[in-house]
């Protein structure tokens, strides 16, 4: 599966490319703003767009904006949003124009798994669902 990541984080972006690559998935481009990721998707045609909610240059929300353009221009590649804070209002306007192929993740509670159960289902026929998430910090025993 062909993957594009839009991260601004350089350390994210790279941990994101190292798991997935290292997960089988071939990572054509990694990119750290919205317009880049536009040009990246538009180019490489990928299978799925990883794409962070706030990027350059305001950090608010370019991210889902690109992802919106996505499914508009692109609805064959499926889009995985994440972000850093329960945002509903991006969740909402995300899926209120995409219903399949969409997933929005917080970036804090993704488990770690050796290959995620919902990059296996993700296609563009396939939402990427479901999520593998790992229970609220509160809630988990220590050891």
């Amino acid at each position: 599966m062909r993957v594009v990541i839009a991260e601004d984080s350089v350390l994210l972006q790279a941990g994101l490319t190292k798991l997935l690559g290292d997960g089988g998935f071939e990572v054509v481009d990694a990119v750290g703003d919205a317009e880049s990721l536009l040009r990246a998707v538009g180019e490489h045609r990928p299978d799925v767009a990883v794409v962070d909610v706030r990027m350059p240059p305001t950090h608010t929300d370019e991210g889902i904006r690109a992802a919106l353009v996505i499914g508009r221009q692109y609805p064959e590649v499926a889009v995985l949003v994440l972000s850093q804070y329960v945002e509903e209002r991006y969740a909402t306007d995300l899926l209120s124009e995409r219903t399949s192929a969409v997933g929005y993740l917080l970036k804090d509670r993704v488990a770690p798994p050796s290959t995620p159960r919902w990059w296996r289902n993700c296609s563009s026929a396939a939402a990427p669902t479901p999520l593998t998430a790992s229970p609220p910090a509160s809630s988990r025993s220590s050891s």
